[in-house]
């Protein structure tokens, strides 16, 4: 499209003219030429008439005559103009005069263009529409700047110019309201300089001289302080102008108010390197700032230190207390350790914003690494030894009483302590050696320090293989059931057996001490009690195939299997697979784990004895003083400690507690089995008690099922063991509950 059509668009298919002229004649003729033209026209005889009309019709264009009688064109055009709405309606004046008086006069009046009478009328009609073009193109400029005008305002953005020469810069309406003037004021250099902050000042000036030095772009932000009161952080931008010889002649550029844009840049920033709970910074700001800490240590020849905190039993307050306890606990714990340290809440991101040989001082803080989880970086350490006072400052504030939703509280820590570059040269480094070492403080006690050392990491390592291996040791078959049987000393023979778990690994026994913890922590123990229960019952019924076995096989359960819903259903499941009553299978539970989750096992205890699986209670004695639960869950079985047996016969002490356990046995008409018997003493001891059911090692240690059976044939039924002998000369007659299926099985005597 070429620029001639571009510009009919902006006309209307059919121009409104208004045509005023006293001449009838005149005013015919100009009327059937513009008609014939394309235009619409309504005509006036005169001024008053053509005012009158613009009341009721809104013409595109007024054709005006000078002279006229009465109101003439030019007092027309100057009633027109004050009229609302006129005030930029092209007006073209006709005259017949040449006079450069009477064109000055029309356009004092407003007209927007003047016209010599003529009969002339094709140039007439390309004079108005050169008029309606350039009225529409003024119209479109007027919305422009009106838009850009409102959306500069919305924006709080204001245009400048600026000339070499000059006092200071004219802003614009929009950039005036900027700064808190109005329409009328002026904004000096002196006077904006005065609204920033004294220590800024410098900084902005070396700035501005610079760009205009070089003639560069000049783009930065700064402070000022309104009249009101009011601090802004206001964006100047600013593009040099060239002459035609290309010298720098001046700047235009804009202001803008972005006040509320850095607030809010600043809360994402704060969101995205501190933690909303604490205040301090988070995992992501201090992975950052060590990372720097680490590039200064390396380029300065200094240590850093990586302190990993974890709080001692703060999972048991949390959970007793509840989460809104547990977060104000955590918030009162990151005020004390900021205390402990030159703590900075500056938000570091690209550098370091300050300068000098120990800016990365400013890097020291302790922030929340997750969870109850904290770390403390410290970026310039001499020794070891300052890094420990610190660690000791942590654990003294920590000690003291924190009060939670009106609670005494006390919380210790943990701290791990790894150097750079000692104990590694990357973050990821550091942290992992604390980690380490601060695990090694949990598993010696907790409430401590400790640095790191190499033996740790092998620990660890091993601890993590181990770990690995056990997934894997149902799969290949490695874990195996040993047996201990439970001896009814007075008759001398096996009336039970209690599995224990063993772990055969490259063909080496793992201790149970070594496997069985890890299996708990890492939930490994459901599958494997799960495998133990199955095993038992399989090898329940090839004993009860090989000699008649109608006993109970115990096996050890963490108290979490209890709380299963489909516990009874796999017990089930696994005696009918083999064939074995239900009672073929006995559940151990320790007292400590009983009580611990009392209220969660007790339905699954009673589902358990109705289907005839009996429960026994591991490590009586050792558990909660309260015993009210003895009287109202379905026990059978109480398996003494033994640490009251140890000292049986030796101290008196010793005595009165295992009297005290087979009299409350007796009165519950609960068996009583004593484990840990190593030697006569004991025996003869809880014999003579009243205790007939004995398990330990002077009968036999834990064994493979078939060496179980050899035990049998070549110990028991031939009495060679000495503590049949010894059974056969006490003349006590121990503690016997009656039990329908002692029957079943066929004594070894």
């Amino acid at each position: 499209m070429n620029a001639r059509a571009e510009m009919l668009d902006f006309l209307p298919e059919q121009p409104r003219v208004l045509l005023v002229d006293d001449d009838e004649v005149n005013l015919l003729l100009t009327s059937v030429a513009l008609r014939e033209r394309g235009f619409e026209v309504l005509e006036a005889s005169s001024g008053e008439r053509a005012l009158q009309t613009l009341g009721e019709w809104l013409p595109d264009v007024v054709v005006l005559d000078a002279l006229m009688p009465g109101l003439d064109g030019f007092e027309t055009c100057r009633a027109l103009r004050v009229l609302p709405g006129f005030e930029s309606l092209p007006v073209l004046m006709l005259t017949g005069l040449d006079d450069e008086a009477s064109i000055t006069r029309a356009y004092e009046v407003g007209a927007t263009d003047f016209f010599v009478k003529t009969t002339q009328w094709s140039l007439l009609a390309g004079r108005l529409r050169y008029l309606l073009r350039a009225s529409r193109t003024r119209v479109e400029l007027e919305r422009s700047k009106s838009r850009l005008a409102r959306a500069q305002d919305l924006a709080r953005m204001g245009s400048f110019d600026w000339r070499r020469g000059q006092g200071g810069p004219v802003l614009s309406i929009e950039g005036l309201r900027v700064f808190g003037l109005g329409p009328g004021d002026t904004l000096k250099f002196r006077t904006l300089l005065r609204m920033m902050p004294e220590e800024e000042r410098s900084t902005f000036l070396e700035l501005a001289h610079e760009a205009i030095a070089h003639s560069t772009v000049l783009a930065t932000d700064i402070r000022a302080k309104l009249h009101d009161g009011r601090p802004r952080i206001v964006h100047i931008e600013a593009e040099p102008e060239f002459n035609e010889l290309g010298n720098l002649i001046g700047y235009t550029g804009i202001v803008q108010d972005v006040t509320d844009r850095r607030m809010a840049e600043d809360r994402i920033r704060h969101l995205a390197n501190f933690d909303t709970l604490t205040g301090l910074p988070n995992r992501r700001q201090l992975v950052w700032r060590a990372e720097r800490a680490l590039e200064h240590g390396r380029r300065l020849g200094h240590q850093v230190a990586l302190l990993l905190i974890d709080l001692d039993r703060f999972k048991v307050i949390n959970d007793t207390l509840g989460h809104g306890a547990g977060d104000e606990l955590l918030m009162e714990v990151s005020r004390r350790l900021r205390s402990c340290v030159r703590h900075s809440d500056q938000v570091l991101e690209s550098s370091l914003e300050t300068v000098g040989l120990r800016s990365h001082r400013t890097l020291e803080a302790v922030g929340r690494w997750g969870g109850d989880e904290f770390v403390a970086l410290l970026p310039e350490v001499a020794d070891e030894r300052d890094a420990e006072r610190v660690a000791e400052r942590i654990l003294d504030l920590m000690r003291q009483p924190i009060m939670v939703g009106m609670q005494e509280c006390f919380v210790t820590a943990s701290v791990g302590i790894a150097l750079f570059p000692r104990d590694g040269d990357t973050v990821a480094d550091l942290l992992r050696n604390s980690d380490v070492a601060m695990y090694s403080v949990k598993s010696a006690g907790r409430n401590s320090a400790s640095l790191y050392r190499p033996n740790l990491a092998g620990q660890g390592r091993e601890k993590l293989e181990l770990e690995s291996a056990l997934h894997k040791a149902l799969e290949r078959n490695e874990l195996v059931l040993h047996y201990q049987p439970k001896i009814d000393v007075h008759s001398a023979r096996m009336v039970g057996a209690e599995a224990l778990m063993r772990w055969r690994r490259h063909g080496v026994l793992v201790p149970p001490g070594d496997f069985i913890p890890l299996a708990e922590e890492t939930g490994l123990i459901t599958p494997i009690s799960e495998w133990a229960i199955r095993e038992a019952a399989r090898q329940a019924r090839i004993w009860q195939d090989s000699f008649g076995f109608a006993d109970s096989i115990a096996v050890n359960l963490p108290n979490r299997l209890f709380e299963r819903t489909d516990l009874v259903e796999y017990i089930h499941n696994a005696v009918t697979t083999y064939g074995v009553p239900h009672h073929a299978i006995e559940l151990e539970i320790t007292e400590t784990g009983l009580m611990k989750d009392l209220q969660n096992v007790i339905p699954s205890l009673h589902r358990l004895n109705e289907i005839g699986v009996e429960i026994s209670i591991d490590d009586f004695g050792t558990g909660y003083s309260s015993l009210a639960y003895l009287t109202t869950l379905p026990i059978s079985e109480l398996k003494i400690d033994r640490s009251f047996i140890r000292d049986l016969g030796m101290t008196p002490q010793s005595a009165a507690v295992v009297t005290a356990i087979i009299a409350l046995a007796r009165s519950l008409n609960l068996r009583v089995v004593a484990e840990g018997v190593e030697n006569l003493r004991q025996m003869e001891a809880l014999h003579r008690l009243g205790c007939g059911i004995m398990q330990g090692y002077l009968f036999s240690k834990p064994q493979l099922p078939e060496e179980i059976e050899k035990w049998l044939q070549q110990t028991v039924l031939p009495k060679k063991a000495p503590w049949i002998r010894n059974a056969s000369d006490a003349d006590v007659e121990p503690l016997r509950v009656t039990r329908p299926r002692e029957s079943r099985s066929k004594p070894f005597v």
